[in-house]
């Protein structure tokens, strides 16, 4: 009879470890599957910053940041952008110092520039100096306070697309982007 209860209370215990394993194993499944999809998806992002670089000739890191911008829609291979399609000029970040009142603080601003046609690239890339130097002066008048709401931001971007224009075409940059915006 001991023998019996013996086989009896193990019985019950290979059952549990065989539900233990079961719920190992399908953890340990759900852990593939899930890894797997992470990583299909992070590849489809890596081919279409790939394909983003092919269509401009060389990865936007080797043109030093100025003027990496996107692939316009429709394949458009060193050509003017499609109607309705607008291209962005990215600009190395701004740093400067600006007044809160009481003591001076930075303002770091990384600045986009939505052109009216692939075009005006060259012509933005030429006057290059002469633009950051435009924007440089905008950002240097201003205050904490001005530049603290959405108002001032505002304000900024018209201010600065006003002195870009002064500087190329009126109407060849079309918007003014803020990509990075941090007062410390």
């Amino acid at each position: 009879m001991a023998k019996d209860d013996q086989a009896a209370a193990e019985a019950p215990a290979e059952g549990g470890s065989k539900k233990k394993l079961f719920i190992i194993i399908g953890a340990a499944a759900l852990v593939l599957v899930i890894a797997g999809v992470v990583v299909f998806m992070m590849m489809g992002k890596g081919d279409k910053k790939k394909e983003g670089a092919d269509a401009q000739g060389a990865p936007a890191a080797a043109e030093g940041g100025h003027g990496a911008a996107p692939p316009a829609a429709g394949g458009a291979h060193g050509g003017a952008a499609a109607p309705g399609v607008s291209t962005v000029f990215s600009l190395e970040p701004f740093i400067v110092n600006i007044y809160d009142g009481q003591e001076l603080r930075y303002l770091k601003v990384k600045i986009e520039l939505e052109m009216a046609s692939a075009a005006v690239k060259p012509e933005l890339e030429g006057r290059l100096a002469a633009i950051r130097d435009a924007i440089l002066v905008v950002l240097t008048t201003k205050t904490l306070q001005e530049v603290q709401d959405v108002q001032g931001k505002n304000q900024l971007r018209e201010e600065i697309l006003t002195a870009i224009s002064k500087i190329v075409a009126q109407g060849k940059v079309s918007k003014v982007y803020f990509t990075d915006f941090v007062v410390q």
